[in-house]
């Protein structure tokens, strides 16, 4: 098992290193320049310098920061020396100017992560709900139904739909009842505990439900499938003749074996939903991973964006590995020993 999950994660390092590569290079070939951005021009206006030679001076200063005076694979050695020998990611040269890096992702991170975990709650558990029903009952029409409407989900655009939603159930729109941004009300004094945590089940929502409703269609189609696919082996057959009840048969037994599918969607599940959260974030004002990711893109914040480039690549190989860890956890016959020499 070690020797295994050595290889893995010897592997992942290497990914990742390749991934921060092609990112970086990307980021330096991209038209433009990073530190000709309005920010500094203000920044300059605020200290009353009129002088273009000032404001030249401090875009020559800021490329020697960011090392784009250097070629581009020196300039990426020396990021990758920082990271490694110093633990320094460096620091924001636009979107928080001057704050380390590291600082501004642990301040946002908490924010996505359970955005994230709700997400991914919501959509395992309603998908196999959703999926198991489909295949071990016979209502024919309930499940073209259930299965029209979750098509019809799937083919919105996430951004059009909370967009959609802000207009209609939000403050300002048709119908009042749900925040339109941000994840707390600024007014919660005199507020009981049980109040102040209704207001902040609010806010959030909206946010989960934009993430969790795309993957709802995929994930039970393929729930659906191998259930349909465990029922018909001859140990399910075995069991029913045994007089075990269908309650017994189905989650005991049928359910643990079709989740070896369910796991493998999750390594791409994960990635998918950081992904997405840009868009979501940023339409309800969510001071998370995906807003900061949206203005460190807008604004060419190299040091930021490398930071979460490698953030999402960590991300998707961990959640392979876990992946591979909750193989051997649902299904004893797999073993690592197995997998390494397959």
């Amino acid at each position: 098992m070690l020797e295994y999950l050595s290889k893995r994660i010897a592997m992942a390092v290497i990914t990742l290193f390749v991934i921060m590569l092609v990112s970086y290079v990307l980021l330096r070939l991209a038209p433009g320049d990073p530190t000709k951005t309005t920010i500094i021009g203000e920044s300059a206006a605020a200290q009353g310098i009129s002088s273009e030679k000032n404001v030249l001076a401090q875009n020559k200063s800021l490329r020697e920061k960011l090392h784009l005076d250097k070629p581009i694979h020196v300039g990426f050695l020396l990021w990758i020396e920082g990271i490694f020998l110093h633990g320094d990611f460096g620091e924001s040269a636009s979107v928080d100017k001057g704050r380390p890096v590291v600082n501004i992702i642990l301040e946002r991170l908490p924010v996505t992560v359970t955005l994230q975990f709700f997400a991914i709650l919501i959509t395992y558990s309603i998908s196999i709900i959703i999926g198991i029903n489909s295949a071990v009952t016979s209502w024919k029409k309930l499940d073209k139904g259930i299965t029209f409407l979750l098509l019809l989900l799937y083919s919105v655009p996430t951004f059009w739909l909370a967009l959609l939603l802000q207009a209609c159930i939000c403050e300002g729109g048709k119908i009042e009842i749900f925040p339109i941004r941000g994840l707390s009300s600024e007014m919660t004094w005199g507020l009981s505990t049980w109040e102040i945590l209704f207001n902040s089940a609010k806010h959030y929502i909206l946010p989960v439900f934009c993430l969790s409703y795309a993957g709802f269609a995929g994930l039970s189609r393929y729930a659906k499938a191998s259930m349909m696919e465990v029922i018909r082996q001859d140990y399910i057959r075995t069991a029913t003749a045994k007089g075990l009840s269908e309650h017994v048969i189905i989650f005991k037994h049928a359910f643990r074996n079709a989740l070896i599918t369910l796991i493998t969607l999750f390594a791409e599940i994960l990635p998918g939903l950081v992904a997405g959260s840009i868009i979501i974030e940023f339409v309800f004002g969510v001071p998370g991973m995906g807003y900061l990711s949206m203005m460190a893109l807008n604004s060419r914040d190299i040091p930021v964006l490398m930071a979460l480039f490698g953030f999402g690549g960590a991300l998707t190989l961990a959640g392979i590995i876990i992946a591979d860890l909750l193989y051997v956890a649902a299904d004893p016959r797999i073993s690592f020993e197995k997998r390494q020499s397959s």
